[in-house]
């Protein structure tokens, strides 16, 4: 498989504080990254030095198959755009200006595709109207705008959603399949926002506390999320006493709700719990999250 970025035992030191640790990944060319983790474990550290705004305590990292202490890292950057953090954006031009902008930090040598770029990201129409005066979807996508100046073929963005009102996401996720779709950019997109994720994200790395804890593509990350059967009872002790007697996997969501992982019928499974009087609510059957997979990865309780 070929990689348009690698890392290799990367670190960084912050005084006392270890903001990566010995961090490995893969990034494939052509996929969409979901760049997995809580806020503080290490995601927009790890972009920043990708994108040259910081250096690396100790380890290294690969641009499309160009080391990081290579004298060539530089032009293979130019490959690369990049939102880290918030949206680099001048509020008091319009999207033209501010793209125009972009084109002249680059030594583009002349502003030929700008109105290609505007329609693209759906800002042809903004006219004359400042960037403050934009609601934060239209600025989010002003930013990948901006990103997109150089046409690189690898795209970075870091939290790309946060914030935004239901059709400001649907906006922004339809932009980001149609670039990875038509275009065949390579994106990163760094989110702890799990359920907007799922829908985009060919592979996934999961980083908790400056370590990738694993690395999974969507392909292998729905077959090891299990089905299960969500229960509803009026008494969580005796479900909980049968299922540890008969050695049935199960974990306890609430008070009243668990969640069982065994291949049984719904009749069988009230019958059991009738016997110990334990009366059955409501029984779904469904597929364990991707933020239910996260979270037991990592340790803790998705439910907390």
């Amino acid at each position: 498989m070929e990689y348009c970025l690698t890392t290799n035992n990367l670190c960084k030191q912050y005084k006392h504080d270890k903001a990566l640790h010995n961090l490995s990944m893969h990034v494939p060319k052509g996929s969409i990254y979901g760049f997995v983790g809580k806020n503080g474990a290490g995601k927009t550290t790890l972009i920043r030095l990708i994108c040259g705004l910081q250096r690396q305590t100790s380890g290294g990292y690969t641009l499309y198959g160009v080391k990081d202490t290579d004298k060539a890292i530089e032009k293979v950057r130019g490959r690369m755009g990049a939102i880290v953090e918030t949206p680099s954006i001048y509020p008091d031009m319009t999207a033209e200006e501010n793209l125009k902008i972009q084109y002249r930090i680059l030594g583009m040598p002349s502003y030929e595709g700008i109105r290609e770029l505007l329609q693209l990201v759906g800002l042809a129409d903004a006219g004359q109207k400042k960037a403050k005066d934009f609601s934060l979807g239209m600025r989010q996508r002003l930013g990948i705008a901006v990103a997109l100046a150089g046409s690189p073929d690898f795209l970075i963005l870091d939290e790309p959603i946060n914030g935004l009102d239901p059709q400001g996401i649907i906006e922004i996720r339809e932009l980001i399949l149609k670039l990875n779709r038509e275009r065949q950019i390579t994106i990163l997109i760094s989110s702890h926002i799990l359920d907007e994720l799922s829908r985009l994200a060919t592979h996934y790395g999961f980083i908790d506390k400056g370590r990738i804890v694993r690395e999974i593509s969507a392909q292998e990350l729905e077959e090891a999320c299990r089905k299960c059967v969500r229960i509803e009872v009026n008494h969580a002790g005796k479900l909980a006493r049968v299922f540890h007697e008969r050695q049935i996997e199960y974990q306890m969501l609430s008070e009243t709700e668990a969640e069982i992982y065994a291949d049984m019928s719904v009749t069988k499974l009230v019958l059991m719990l009738a016997e110990e009087d334990c009366e059955v609510l409501s029984c779904k059957e469904q597929n364990e999250s991707l933020e239910s997979y996260y979270m037991k990865l990592v340790g803790g309780d998705v439910y907390e």
